[in-house]
């Protein structure tokens, strides 16, 4: 009888340990679907803005400061449900992510590429932010004329 009760209470404790994954990753999903929807845009990083703590997120960090972008930031590491759910949202694998518009654009790499070739002032204007580069050439060219 004694080693009957221990299987359900074992059964029992699987499945409740399992039953409450699912309610925590449903919990993340949506977490990370009202950020990713409710901001222009948004960085899950390692660490903060003022303090990135891998040289991935940093280049993100530079990137976004040289386009003057606001920018919602999230730190991954300050919470593991977070950290192995926003891979999950996403289906990539590594951090930082950035997203633009609720959806998800890439992380440190694809971001570099975006910036070099222009097409993250394209984005950006897409969504009604313009970029400081942009400005800047405006204005030199504005003086130019001149």
């Amino acid at each position: 009888m004694n080693t009957l009760v221990r299987r359900s209470f074992q059964a029992f404790n699987t499945t409740l340990k399992i039953s409450c994954r699912a309610f925590s990753e449903a919990g993340i999903n949506d977490k990370i679907e009202k950020i990713v929807k409710n901001n222009k845009v948004v960085v899950f990083m390692k660490g903060v803005p003022d303090a990135p703590r891998c040289g991935f997120s940093n280049a993100v960090v530079q990137i976004m400061r040289m386009h003057a972008v606001p920018y919602e930031s999230h730190d991954v590491l300050s919470d593991e449900n977070l950290r192995q759910g926003i891979k999950d949202y996403s289906n990539w694998p590594t951090i930082p992510q950035v997203f633009i518009n609720g959806e998800f654009v890439g992380g440190c790499d694809i971001m570099l590429q975006m910036h070099q070739s222009g097409e993250l002032i394209e984005e950006l204007k897409k969504v009604g932010i313009k970029s400081a580069l942009l400005t800047a050439e405006e204005a030199k060219q504005g003086e130019k004329k001149n």
